[in-house]
């Protein structure tokens, strides 16, 4: 089936209720959607070892309008099965702003996914949000404790985070949503004390869905974790939200139909400031909700993380393959797989800061050496297609990720492997400036950040 239809087959979303229980020392919810005429989904979620007392003092008005806000973006990923024309929200209303700003969001944040199914943007545009239902929704207007959350992903980024805000002042909690091995790992090896554990369940029917052929794609996951984590903020009296992404997440991959598809555009600069100003006019004023490493570029983490190599250089884990599924059809493999983009551009950063012996010993082979990785390393540095739609540096990075290592390798190595040779004969008699350009990224620093001024002060200290 087409586009066009499942929309004229499926022609209206809804999202009919959402609710929550106490059950022993966790909070469950469930939201109810429906793709009319007869297919429901009924996700759910478990917030781990909240504080009875808490959620009393909160009261049912804010808890509300926190869980209703969150189920907006869950819908996001069932909504995209058939992309219907409408979507009716039968359990609280959207005023203009919040309907422009959710369309905002799918527009932007589900670029890749209409660009990979070939959808044009008036399927967005022509899309109808309908609600009617005004429930006596609150912001939560209270002072929050000045506690940091640090979400944990598994990947380098977020361990550098952790061991510098580890020196702040303020009380470190540590979060999880569906942790997996490596996470528990770095938790322990952070000696994370403060933990908070999310358990998502996605509803079976829309991975038998996706198995029948049914639209499916990329969706924007850090805005997920966007409003998860502000609930949390506000469950466990936490006011600074501290994510990991960075300067590098701003550029795009490809145009398309006149507009710059992001991969990373829930992780942007971009969302990360409609969100704050979403945040504290709908949701909750007091938090602060920002990115600690914004003013870097990936390749800087990079050079940061390898004086933490020592200690987590065996758990950490960001190939996205590692946990993928294929809609149930295949158990995850858990370990880099050395085949994708984010494999070789990790390792390219990391190659010109850490012995070759130890990237090895992650990787399970040099991925230099690998000939089929050539078309990867050069959609990484802008030399051919379009940058892969990956969690990737920008493609000026990943050129001197390769140039820091192809000078490595030329000090260290008799023989130069396959890729890095390629560099040399093909690519850097097309940069004559590269030494001066990757001097000037690797000291930048870039204003263009939410970071109030003590986290800003304690990242310059670095």
């Amino acid at each position: 089936m087409k586009v066009k239809d499942f929309q004229k087959k499926y022609l209206k979303f809804i999202y009919r209720d959402y609710s929550y229980k106490i059950s022993k020392n966790n909070l469950e919810i469930f939201f109810d959607f429906k793709i009319e005429p007869d297919i429901l989904f009924k996700p759910k979620i478990v917030i781990q070892n909240i504080d009875k007392s808490r959620i009393e003092k909160i009261g049912d008005r804010v808890l509300n309008n926190l869980v209703f806000n969150l189920g907006l973006i869950e819908l996001i990923s069932y909504w995209k099965a058939t992309c219907s024309k409408i979507i009716e929200i039968k359990c609280g209303k959207l005023d203009s702003f919040q309907v422009k700003w959710l369309k905002d969001l799918i527009k932007n944040g589900m670029g890749q996914f209409f660009y990979e199914n070939k959808m044009n943007w008036s399927i967005v545009d022509s899309l109808k949000i309908i609600s009617s239902n005004k429930k006596d929704f609150k912001a939560f207007d209270k002072e929050l404790n000045n506690k940091i959350l640090l979400p944990i992903g598994g990947g380098k980024d977020s361990i550098v985070s952790l061991e510098m805000l580890k020196k702040s002042k303020y009380a470190l909690t540590c979060f999880s949503l569906n942790p997996t091995d490596n996470v528990k790992e770095i938790f322990r090896i952070g000696k994370c004390k403060n933990q908070i554990i999310v358990k998502r369940k996605i509803d079976s029917k829309l991975l038998e869905l996706n198995r029948k052929g049914f639209l499916n794609g990329h969706t924007p996951f850090s805005a997920y974790l966007a409003f998860l984590t502000v609930l949390i903020g506000v469950i466990f009296d936490i006011k600074y939200i501290a994510f990991s992404n960075e300067r590098s997440s701003n550029e795009g991959n490809v145009k398309y139909l006149g507009k710059i598809i992001n991969h990373q555009y829930s992780k942007s600069f971009d969302f990360e400031t409609k969100f704050r100003n979403y945040s504290k006019k709908y949701l909750v004023k007091d938090i602060e909700y920002f990115s600690f490493l914004r003013p870097l570029y990936e390749i800087q983490i990079g050079e940061w993380f390898s004086g933490y190599f020592g200690k987590y250089g065996n758990v950490f884990l960001s190939c996205n393959e590692a946990h993928k599924t294929y809609s149930g059809k295949r158990k995850p493999i858990k370990k880099w797989c050395g085949k994708c983009p984010k494999c070789l551009f990790v390792f390219a950063i990391l190659h010109p800061f850490i012995k070759n012996n130890k990237l090895i010993e992650i990787f399970g082979k040099n991925l230099f050496e690998k000939k089929e990785l050539l078309n990867l390393m050069k959609e990484l540095i802008g030399e051919s297609r379009f940058k892969p739609f990956e969690c990737v540096g920008t493609k000026k990075e990943s050129l001197i990720a390769f140039y820091f290592s192809w000078k490595k390798a030329e000090k260290e190595e008799k023989e130069l492997p396959y890729l890095l040779k390629y560099f040399e004969d093909k690519i850097l008699p097309k940069h004559s400036n590269l030494e001066k350009e990757s001097e000037k990224l690797m000291n930048s620093w870039s204003e263009q950040n939410n970071l109030v001024y003590k986290f800003k002060a304690l990242l310059k200290t670095e």
